[in-house]
């Protein structure tokens, strides 16, 4: 049976491949979970149709993540933590903290979206990734200062 894939599936094949699978695979399986449809010319034009709604609704969600970076590149935060007299931190500050103090001042934000290559270990400025689409990557000013 020929199907046309809705989305990618490791082993199979890529998002919009149209494959010849087996009956019971199709009927069983790619097609109620919706990882297919049947190949027919109606099918093939309704995959088209998903297709650009797709991409309109993903040139929206990268609008919005554009606005989202300039106001994110406004803000800085600041984050108090105890430390020795050398500057280095008890602890450390994590992207789960970053993403804490982030949501205080911009309520869009989780700590799977900062990109922290290590926890910060030492007091000072540090200029933080944080992810907002695949294309869209926003500056963050932190600072770490001294908790007194």
């Amino acid at each position: 049976m020929k199907v046309i894939l809705r989305d990618t599936i490791k082993g199979i094949g890529k998002k919009g491949e149209i494959l010849s699978v087996k009956t019971g695979y199709a009927r069983n399986y790619l097609i109620p979970s919706k990882l297919a449809y049947e190949f027919c010319e109606g099918n093939t034009k309704k995959f088209e149709q998903d297709k650009k709604n797709e991409a309109l609704k993903d040139l929206k969600i990268k609008s919005e993540a554009e606005e989202a970076k300039k106001e994110i590149e406004k803000i800085s935060i600041t984050i108090a933590q105890k430390a020795h007299d050398d500057d280095v931190l008890y602890g450390s500050v994590t992207s789960a903290m970053i993403a804490e103090e982030l949501i205080k001042s911009f309520n869009q934000a989780d700590k799977h979206s900062i990109n922290l290559d290590e926890p910060i270990k030492k007091l000072g400025t540090y200029t933080v990734a944080v992810k907002l689409h695949q294309d869209v990557t926003a500056e963050l000013k932190v600072w770490v200062v001294k908790d007194e």
